[in-house]
Formats: C-alpha cells, sequence, structure tokens
C-alpha cells in the first residue's frame, strides 16, 4: 500500500484547514461528534522543525483571536517522568541494556522499551499527565477553559515505547471538553497512520484527520 507522507506545501494546506476550522465563528469544528473533540495533523518525521514552526504560528493567531493556547510538549513530560525515578535509574536501564545487548541486541533494547513503557503507558502514564495540566488550566482559568485548545506535540520523543492511539484513548473523557490536536509524526495510507513511518499501519483512530 502507498504511504502518502505530508510534503511541507501539503503540512501547510492541512494547518491553514486546521486553523480556520479552531477559529470558526461557531467555536471549534475539528470534530463531528459533539463529545470527541480530537483532531490528528500527520506529518514526516524529518518536518519537525517546520512543523514546530507552524505549530507556534497557530498559536499565535489563536491568541490573537482570544484562545488560550495549552502547548504541551511531550519530550518534557517524557523527561520529567526519568528525572522521578530518582538519578541512576535511567544508567541502571543503560547498563543492563548494553549488558544484554552483547548477548542479544533485540533483547537489550526490548528492556529499555520496556522500562519507558512502563513510565507513560496507560491511563497513569503520560496521558495522565496531560489530563491534568488540561483540568489544572480549566480550573485556575475564569471562562472554565472554554476558549482553551491543547496543541499536543513532539510526539517523536515517545517512539517506539508508545502508540498515539493509546494515548488518545486514556485522555478520552479527561479533557474537560476542549479540543485537543496532536501533531503527529508519521505517514498516512489506507491502511491507517504509522508512527514515526516505522511501526505498522494502525487504523484504531476516530478523531478527523487534517491531511
Amino acid at each position: 500500500m502507498t504511504e502518502l507522507p505530508l510534503s511541507p506545501t501539503r503540512l501547510e494546506s492541512a494547518l491553514d484547514d486546521l486553523r480556520k476550522d479552531l477559529l470558526s465563528d461557531d467555536g471549534p469544528r475539528i470534530s463531528t461528534m459533539r463529545n470527541y473533540r480530537f483532531a490528528i495533523v500527520p506529518y514526516r518525521p524529518e518536518d519537525e522543525l517546520h512543523v514546530q514552526q507552524h505549530a507556534r504560528r497557530l498559536a499565535d493567531d489563536m491568541k490573537t483571536g482570544g484562545w488560550h493556547v495549552l502547548s504541551i510538549d511531550l519530550a518534557r513530560l517524557l523527561a520529567a517522568r526519568v528525572r522521578a525515578e530518582g538519578g541512576d535509574w535511567l544508567e541502571r536501564i543503560i547498563a543492563r541494556e548494553k549488558r544484554l545487548s552483547a548477548r542479544n541486541p533485540e533483547r537489550g533494547l526490548n528492556v529499555a522499551k520496556d522500562a519507558l513503557a512502563e513510565l507513560v503507558a496507560g491511563a497513569g502514564g503520560i496521558a495522565d499527565d496531560i489530563a491534568g495540566i488540561i483540568s489544572g488550566h480549566v480550573e485556575s482559568d475564569r471562562d472554565g477553559g472554554h476558549r482553551t485548545v491543547a496543541l499536543i506535540g513532539r510526539a517523536g520523543a515517545m517512539y517506539p515505547f508508545g502508540r498515539m492511539s493509546a494515548l488518545l484513548k486514556h485522555l478520552d473523557g479527561r479533557t474537560c471538553g476542549i479540543p485537543v490536536v496532536l501533531l503527529y509524526p508519521g505517514t498516512h495510507s489506507q491502511l491507517g497512520l504509522s508512527f514515526m513511518g516505522l511501526m505498522p499501519p494502525d487504523p484504531d483512530y476516530r478523531p478527523r484527520i487534517y491531511k
């Protein structure tokens, strides 16, 4: 099946469509499902810096339009989780990976993947951190988050131990009704979305995909 990575031109078009839908006079139109306000913008992993620039412009446009923008950085959330495990946790994982890789490279890699997956996967992982950021904002916002959008970026930091479809599943029902946009490094085909263009295509996505 032919994959369809977004070129910069197609990416700009997708982000422009997203911008128009978010700033609609009737409120965000990123989903036809009233109680499921998620959207995905896939892009080629090599376009990461390009995407970050456009995401900042989109955030500026939203703020100019009177919106709050929660820019959620998955790389930072992952780093915070690793730090919370203590100073020598990562060193021990690396040492074990090296020891096992000397006999079986695949087994060594799986040890590291499994250890990090335990930190970030499931309802109590990164999804919990994101839900906490959103609920904290809604509680402190005088409008109760009525004019707030969350942009989730730098998802590449989650490869290969986190699946974005699982992350969105664990966020469902925990976003206080605010629209959430996931910037997704990967490719899109008729078979689904392939995280980083390396994982098997995953058809298990409900959000609207801007492509």
